[in-house]
Formats: C-alpha cells, sequence, structure tokens
C-alpha cells in the first residue's frame, strides 16, 4: 500500500485541499465532524449487501459489481464504492487514513480482486462508471487482452488507472452535474 500512498500523495493533497472547500470531512480539530466510526470489513463476496449503494453518488453497487471498489483504511474503517472515481474522491477525502486494501470488482466475474495485482484496461468503446474514460479491472491478463481485442483501450496498472481517476475528476465531474441537471429537467416534464 506504500506504493498508492506515494504515488498518489501530491494528487491526493490537492484533491483533499479541493474537497475541503466544498464541504469534505475533516478531524475534529478543523470544527468539522469526526470519522465515521469503523465498521468491520464484510465477509468476501457480501460488501454489496453491507455496503449497497455508493456513499457518493448512490448508485447501487450489487449492480454495479463489475466495477465497484472496496477499501479498508488501517483504522479499519471500510468504505464501498461503486467505481475508481467515487474511490478517488474518498481516498482524497480521507488524508488521515492509510488504506490497508483496495479491492476492486472483477470485470468478467464481478468477484472481488486486488486493485494493485488487477490488470487494467483504460479506454475503449464501453461507456465508463461516473467517467468519460473507461476503466476497468480484470484478474487474468488474457481476460484483459481479449477486452481489448473487442473493445479497444489500453492495459495499465493501477497506478496508471487512478491516476487518469484523479486526473479526469474536473470534467468527470462537470459531465455528471449535466447528466443530473437533464435527469432533473425531465422529471419536472412529467
Amino acid at each position: 500500500m506504500k506504493k498508492i500512498l506515494s504515488g498518489f500523495s501530491g494528487l491526493v493533497l490537492l484533491l483533499g485541499v479541493a474537497f475541503s472547500a466544498i464541504g469534505a470531512q475533516h478531524k475534529p480539530c478543523c470544527g468539522m465532524p469526526a470519522a465515521p466510526a469503523a465498521v468491520a470489513a464484510p465477509a468476501a463476496g457480501n460488501d454489496v449487501k453491507t455496503y449497497a449503494e455508493c456513499k457518493y453518488c448512490g448508485m447501487n453497487r450489487e449492480k454495479f459489481a463489475f466495477s465497484r471498489v472496496l477499501i479498508e483504511y488501517d483504522d479499519g474503517t471500510v468504505m464501498g464504492l461503486c467505481s475508481i472515481h467515487c474511490a478517488a474522491v474518498d481516498l482524497a477525502n480521507n488524508l488521515d487514513r492509510a488504506p490497508k486494501s483496495i479491492k476492486v470488482g472483477d470485470y468478467n466475474s464481478r468477484e472481488l480482486i486486488d486493485a494493485e495485482k488487477a490488470f487494467w484496461v483504460m479506454g475503449g468503446a464501453k461507456q465508463g462508471v461516473m467517467t468519460r474514460q473507461p476503466k476497468w479491472a480484470f484478474a487474468k491478463e488474457d481476460d484483459a487482452k481479449k477486452f481489448i481485442k473487442e473493445n479497444g483501450g489500453t492495459l495499465v496498472t493501477f497506478d496508471q488507472a487512478m491516476k487518469a481517476a484523479y486526473d479526469d475528476m474536473f470534467q468527470d465531474t462537470k459531465m455528471l452535474r449535466e447528466k443530473r441537471k437533464m435527469m432533473r429537467m425531465k422529471m419536472e416534464k412529467k
């Protein structure tokens, strides 16, 4: 996990400062609420029941099991998220916690796998989850290469996929706001 922290510390620090300006949680010393109480990690395969919705966007994690992320921090806190996009938000918001493990849903099997050991595909024809630039994890390199052959994209490391998630954050946030605005307008017309 040291690799995660060292590779992204600058980006995480920058995003942490940015998110603090919009109301992200901080340590109690800053006058903000304390971090949520630690929750034990769920049993294998049960994370979509324990953490049914993504904390940041509300998406159903079982429906998006192929892109979901489960982060366990060094203080025992566990976060269930829908995608690497929302995982990047959570890592930026939790600067005082070190990730003990980061797991991601294998695109094909939907089983949780170690995010750092996964074979990541970035880009391609399949629409991403919470992002314009898709990022998919595979347990097997052959599966990742087959996906690239069928859908395009590039084989990358976890560090590269996570860096891209941070780099894409501004444009992705703009896109998501526009989508939500359009959805609200449709609802108002009914």
